[in-house]
């Protein structure tokens, strides 16, 4: 028999200078290769200037006693505690307010941009002087007016004024009633273990509606996972809580919770200067959609308003949320300005931290790495949501 030969020779690899993927591929080796020697310089020459200094390094400092207070705290924090116990109050408090000022102001936002685009001439008009001034106002400046106009405007403890029953407005506060006890525990986790379930819940209803055209009612069902949960949970541990109410002892208020001047100004001004971009962006959006969709929606007789809340909202959304992500992220990181009017925000906390400690390249660090975390996090999640809302083509 006849022996083939193999005509398959292995293809030699030619190392050319006139090849464009071999002269691609070692500039980009030149490139990193530079971009390392720099950061081994900056660390080095860094290291070598602070040991010459005799400054320590490292984070063992996060370990010592702290030996300063902090005025607000959502955890127990002593001054015996440790910089890292005060730090980590520091971030709560930079999450407290850019949670609630993140919610407050996308409502703010949404209907400053829906009344923008209002018939009436009077809310249109109003909504478009309130966008215009707040947008070009440094929010610095904001923050120092509203400081100013709590501390000035409002009287003092003695002569608090009181709204409401067992609420009190002065310049050390707003104080308000609250629910103490040992219960909170299983309240929590009640309400975590609510939200897995309307989440399960809710994608399960959607599964059904693909199958079957019918949507289960997952706003009722989702409600009565976060009440029933809860309350069963509240029930099976026996713990009990109990109403405090603000009472005026000596120069200040004892009991209930106290809502701080800087608290208050910080997150008024947060929220006052982020929802008019916010608004513009809503009013975007709702331009985007066709006015097509309104006349159909007309024709089978809804209303504006169900129009707006069934039809167009909805799919403004896609057009929404990639800048609504961008006015979440502004808020979080403009909450730093904290520092300014005294809030004991993460950056306040650090800034105490570096000047006892030293240490200040560690501060830095940690607060870059905080709001790096925190952003990510909030990016994260609206890319997720986003990519839920987008168009799937078929």
């Amino acid at each position: 028999m006849a022996k083939h030969k193999n005509n398959h020779t292995p293809t030699k690899i030619r190392f050319s200078w006139n090849d464009p993927f071999i002269r691609g591929i070692i500039y980009q080796v030149i490139i990193i290769g530079l971009l390392a020697f720099g950061v081994w310089y900056l660390v080095s020459n860094t290291l070598h200037n602070l040991a010459v200094r005799n400054i320590s390094t490292g984070f063992d400092f996060l370990n010592r006693e702290a030996g300063f207070g902090i005025g607000e705290m959502s955890i127990d924090y002593q001054p015996s505690d440790t910089y890292g116990r005060a730090i980590v109050v520091g971030l709560i408090n930079t999450l407290k307010v850019s949670v609630i000022g993140i919610v407050l102001a996308t409502i703010l936002g949404t209907l400053l941009g829906i009344a923008r685009l209002s018939s009436n001439w009077l809310v249109k008009k109003v909504a478009a002087v309130y966008v215009e001034v707040m947008r070009n106002v440094p929010l610095l400046l904001q923050l120092f007016f509203w400081y100013a106009l709590i501390i000035e405007s409002l009287p003092r403890p003695k002569d608090a004024y009181m709204p409401l029953p067992g609420v009190f407005m002065s310049n050390r506060g707003l104080q308000v009633p609250t629910l103490e006890g040992n219960a909170w525990s299983w309240i929590v986790g009640g309400l975590a273990i609510a939200i897995v379930l309307s989440v399960l819940f809710a994608h399960w209803a959607r599964k059904r509606q693909e199958q079957t055209g019918s949507m289960p009612p997952v706003l009722r069902v989702s409600g009565l996972f976060i009440v029933i949960v809860p309350a069963l949970l509240l029930w099976i541990s026996g713990e009990g809580l109990h109403l405090s109410f603000p009472e005026l002892r000596g120069l200040n208020f004892r009991g209930g919770t106290s809502l701080s001047p800087e608290f208050a100004a910080l997150l008024l001004g947060l929220v006052v200067y982020t929802s008019a971009f916010i608004a513009e962006v809503v009013r975007s959006g709702i331009q985007a959609v066709s006015k097509g969709q309104w006349e159909a929606a007309e024709s089978i007789g809804l209303s504006r308003s169900l129009t707006l809340r069934l039809v167009i909202l909805p799919q403004s959304l896609r057009v929404i949320i990639p800048p609504m992500t961008s006015q979440y992220l502004n808020l979080t990181k403009n909450s730093s300005l904290a520092v300014a009017i005294g809030y004991p925000d993460i950056v306040s906390v650090v800034n105490t931290t570096l000047n006892q400690t030293g240490q200040a390249i560690e501060g830095i660090l940690i607060i870059m790495a905080a709001y790096l975390t925190v952003s990510l996090s909030i990016s994260v999640f609206m890319n997720w949501y986003n990519r839920r809302l987008a168009l799937v083509e078929r």
